[in-house]
């Protein structure tokens, strides 16, 4: 790591300081509208999901969205609305005006896709209604099977004296996998260069063939490789190990890093507009839903820790996230292609 990096992280506390304020304001001046009309859902509600058929959003919004009917006695359609990393969904939902759409969305969608693209057309903080959390996920840091070690501290110590010979791959610039990377080699002094690919698929294949020589993957899609025998589990990015993975360390328990907790979530949103006492309202019914055993097996299954919060407890969520992110993507420069 660069001499400078300290130099660069006091630069960026102002920025990362702003961003979580901003996050605050703008959620607790979100004013609370006009009384929730007795007879909603007057029509069927649309669930917009910004990524395709099969993928992991679209896979969980539908698993929500035949229980979230049967409550509403309205149906639920999922409506996929691709691009953009899931931002032209969002933006659906934040211009929406009818009451009767929904979205579900990434983090990254509902917290640094401003920071990371003063050109996307909606201000997450400001035109987006926080409802629920659904579900939340640490990452595996991954490398090839035979990669040098016997734990994260004699990985970490090779990689540093590596330097920038090695490389990491992430499914894109600024998504999650990126920006954590970047946050964990400010913890551990690495310093490998960042290769991005179309998505973790691509990511996955170069480092099996040896182009690259870590990442930060999903623990539904990492597995499978690592109980092959293909890749190996270097840590896990939660603060402890996790019920998705109890069998591996995480980099903290393992002693490699300091307080390093990076976690992927998804989440149900409303645009801004939507009546305060709605959105109450509908953050308990999906809090339900998830938290039953029947939608609680499927979601763990898909690769997700059920968590089911109130308005509040997204809005906090967001806030946190934003804080972290935002601060690495202003220490970095980083900016979405």
């Amino acid at each position: 790591m660069s001499q400078n990096f300290p130099r660069r992280r006091m630069l960026a506390l102002p920025l990362a300081f702003a961003a979580v304020q901003a996050a605050g304001q703008a959620i607790a001046q979100q004013r609370p509208g006009p009384a929730a009309p007795a007879d909603w859902p007057a029509r069927p509600v649309r669930l917009v999901v910004g990524f395709p058929g099969g993928s992991s959003p679209d896979i969980t919004a539908r698993t929500i969205a035949e229980p979230l009917s049967r409550v509403l006695g309205q149906p639920v359609v999922v409506e996929n609305r691709v691009g953009a990393g899931g931002n032209i969904a969002a933006d659906l939902v934040a211009k929406s005006t009818d009451q009767h759409t929904l979205g579900l969305m990434i983090n990254g969608n509902m917290t640094i896709a401003k920071l990371l693209n003063p050109a996307v057309p909606y201000d997450p903080l400001k035109d987006l209604a926080p409802i629920s959390l659904i579900g939340s996920a640490p990452l595996l840091l991954v490398a090839p099977a035979n990669a040098p070690g016997a734990n994260a501290l004699d990985f970490f110590v090779t990689g540093r004296n590596a330097g920038d010979k090695w490389s990491y791959g992430t499914p894109g610039v600024g998504t999650v996998a990126h920006i954590g990377m970047e946050l964990l080699k400010g913890k551990t002094n690495i310093a490998p260069v960042h290769v991005p690919y179309p998505g973790n698929p691509q990511v996955i294949n170069a480092m099996l063939a040896g182009q690259i020589q870590l990442a930060l993957l999903p623990i539904g899609l990492a597995l499978p490789q690592v109980r092959a025998g293909k890749l190996r589990v270097v840590g896990v990015t939660s603060s402890g190990r996790s019920a998705l993975a109890p069998e591996y360390a995480s980099l903290d328990e393992q002693g490699a890093t300091r307080g390093f907790q990076l976690e992927i979530w998804n989440a149900i949103a409303a645009p801004s507009s939507m009546p305060r006492a709605l959105a109450t309202r509908l953050s308990g019914l999906i809090s339900e839903i998830v938290r039953s055993a029947e939608v609680r097996q499927k979601l763990f299954q898909q690769g997700w820790q059920v968590a089911g919060t109130s308005v509040e407890g997204l809005a906090n969520r967001i806030k946190t996230d934003t804080a972290l992110l935002g601060g690495v993507i202003a220490m970095r420069g980083i900016k979405a292609e």
